[in-house]
């Protein structure tokens, strides 16, 4: 079976989060290059050869310290999603919105991130596409510098 087989699930639950912390010297780097150069870097295992992007400083399949920066494509596949269609105020937008994980080529992790310019229907929204970071020109030294992935035309 595939996952293009099963039928989304719709569930309904609260959820609430308010927390910060700081990003630390790997990920402080990764938002920086988002900030000032929009560019997705990642880190490559010495041992394995695995890329992780967002940038980690340990590898998590055999637990090496990861120190060689790489960048990763701006553009990648939807691995999964859920429709948000309940507002709360420490989202990053309103809703309704599309919430993705992506695994960006050149990377063999995923992210989560916005999805956008696209309809938050269930039904328009389909795992495997091609999608494409689109940088917020007001950057502001989060990953919301990337504002959402868009799909790829």
């Amino acid at each position: 079976m595939h996952l293009e087989d099963i039928e989304p699930q719709v569930k309904d639950f609260p959820y609430y989060s308010h927390h910060t912390h700081a990003a630390g010297p790997v990920m402080g780097r990764f938002l920086q290059e988002l900030h000032d150069n929009k560019r997705i870097m990642g880190t490559r295992c010495p041992s394995c050869n695995k890329v992780y992007a967002p940038a980690r400083p340990f590898c998590m399949h055999c637990a090496a310290a990861l120190e060689e920066w790489v960048e990763v494509s701006n553009e990648g596949e939807l691995l999964t999603y859920a429709v948000v269609s309940k507002g709360h105020p420490y989202q990053p937008r309103n809703a309704p919105f599309v919430l993705g994980v992506i695994q960006l080529e050149g990377s063999d992790s995923a992210m989560t991130h916005l999805l956008g310019g696209i309809d938050p229907d269930p039904d328009k929204v389909k795992i495997g596409m091609k999608v494409k970071a689109v940088f917020d020109e007001g950057r502001r030294g989060s990953i919301l510098s990337i504002k959402y992935f868009e799909p790829v035309s």
